[in-house]
């Protein structure tokens, strides 16, 4: 029995190893860049990383990233002048583009449509309108000398809260503890697939069944005043940080956004870009199979409905 018991642990073992060695070889499972608060407080990636991004079970999609000096994933470095045009774009990962090769990102798109132009790509996963607004005004000296910014905003996600702090949830991952479990790649294909999910999922439930039913819930909030509660943020915001309407452009989807806060941008004149209607005219799909992030077609929609918009505000600024 117990040669029976050490031979099993061996062979436990053995085919441990080897699974580990395959993922690591095949690159089963993505590469995670360090994440950093740099000295203005501002949440963003390590600078000179580089890796590769893994997404679906079957490594269905395959992309490498490149981290930048300023700890951004782009294929350049952010060197803004008063005489060069240029343009920013600040988001979560939509922007950051994880999911594309960073040599083939919508800022790159979009300098290939347009002549002598520079696109900073300011993109970083779960940033939301505060993080945004932060770090453009931490980096003024440097968003000033950029001609365009377009500010990529999702109503239901990014006006959660009305000021900006550190998000400790991710920087937890940094932690020893953290880095060292994502050292072990066949956990981390495990919960990429899904498997882990699962067994955090019935360990919920038991706890579950803990909970005392006659614990009264809390009524939840209707969604007219969900809607009042952000676009009340997103003012907050807006009131703390000195906020450009002639430069500053949002990047949002209308199908996808309340009316009463696209009637609020209206009626306050702040500019925005509604990606739904170049999105509306292309029966292919935009975003990924397995993922809600825009595809390779989806990005190239984004980017010509901004290299569409720059042209038209270069066209009415000389007619000025």
């Amino acid at each position: 029995m117990k040669k029976l018991f050490f031979k099993s642990i061996i062979y436990l073992v053995g085919i441990f190893v080897v699974i580990e060695l395959l993922i690591h070889i095949l690159h089963l499972t993505k590469d995670y860049p360090v994440r950093i608060i740099d000295e203005y407080g501002v949440e963003k990636w390590k600078p000179n990383q580089t890796g590769y991004s893994v997404t679906g079970n079957r490594r269905q999609n395959f992309s490498k990233f490149r981290i930048n000096n300023s700890g951004y994933n782009s294929y350049r470095e952010f060197l803004p002048t008063k005489t060069k045009f240029e343009i920013a774009l600040v988001g979560d990962s939509f922007i950051e583009g994880f999911h594309q090769d960073f040599d083939n990102s919508i800022g790159k798109k979009i300098e290939k449509k347009l002549e002598n132009v520079s696109v900073y790509e300011y993109g970083y996963a779960g940033y939301d309108l505060a993080d945004q607004l932060h770090l453009i005004h931490k980096y003024k000296e440097e968003f000033d000398l950029i001609d365009y910014v377009f500010i990529d905003l999702k109503f239901e996600t990014d006006l959660v809260r009305k000021k900006y702090e550190v998000v400790k949830s991710r920087m937890k991952l940094e932690s020893p503890l953290y880095k060292n479990i994502r050292k072990i790649k066949l956990l981390v294909f495990m919960q990429n697939i899904g498997v882990i999910d699962i067994g955090k999922k019935f360990v919920s439930n038991l706890m579950s069944f803990k909970i005392n039913k006659s614990i009264k819930r809390e009524e939840k909030p209707t969604k007219a005043k969900v809607n009042k509660s952000r676009i009340n943020n997103f003012d907050q915001l807006i009131s703390t940080y000195s906020f450009n309407k002639k430069r500053f452009i949002f990047i949002l989807e209308k199908d996808k956004t309340p009316q009463v806060f696209i009637n609020h941008l209206d009626k306050n004149n702040y500019r925005y870009l509604d990606l739904s209607k170049g999105f509306d005219k292309s029966d292919l799909p935009k975003t990924l199979i397995y993922d809600k992030h825009w595809n390779n077609h989806g990005r190239d929609l984004v980017s010509n409905q901004i290299s569409f918009m720059i042209k038209l505000l270069n066209k009415n600024n000389r007619g000025q």
